[in-house]
């Protein structure tokens, strides 16, 4: 009985690590969201003076890493289930691919950088807490 209860905690630790980092960091996000600093354009005139360009176009919006949600979630699941497995060092892993992976990406989407920062602190923060809380109630089933 105690090894199944044990692995409904791993699984509910690992369910709410998900859960509760995607609301987590969809908060935080929203949040931190950093107003866009447009600076003038300009055009020279007839007298060839250099004089700034009214525009009410809209601005295009800030670029999004593709498949965020998805890696949100397995850096999750990775992290919460290194710290229940006793192997927090695996975290350094899961930092490493996620970087590296997302290295180019965020070379090219000149504004993504804050928010992949953000994001992802947010979300290791929810997945080393529900981590440690697991590993705080695992040995209370012995």
């Amino acid at each position: 009985m105690t090894v199944w209860l044990s692995a409904l905690v791993v699984a509910a630790a690992l369910a709410l690590s998900v859960g509760l980092g995607l609301a987590v960091s969809v908060l935080v996000l929203r949040w931190a969201r950093v107003p866009e600093l447009v600076l003038p354009e300009y055009e020279r005139d007839a007298s060839g003076r250099l004089v700034p360009i009214l525009s009410t176009a809209p601005k295009p919006s800030r670029p999004l890493l593709r498949g965020g949600l998805w890696v949100g979630i397995l850096e999750r699941l990775a992290i919460t289930g290194a710290i229940i497995a006793q192997h927090p060092e695996l975290i350094a892993v899961v930092v490493a691919v996620k970087g590296l992976g997302r290295y180019p990406e965020l070379q090219q989407a000149g504004g993504a950088s804050e928010r992949f920062i953000i994001g992802t602190l947010a979300s290791f923060t929810v997945a080393v807490a529900v981590g440690l809380a697991a590993c705080a109630v695992l040995p209370l089933l012995h």
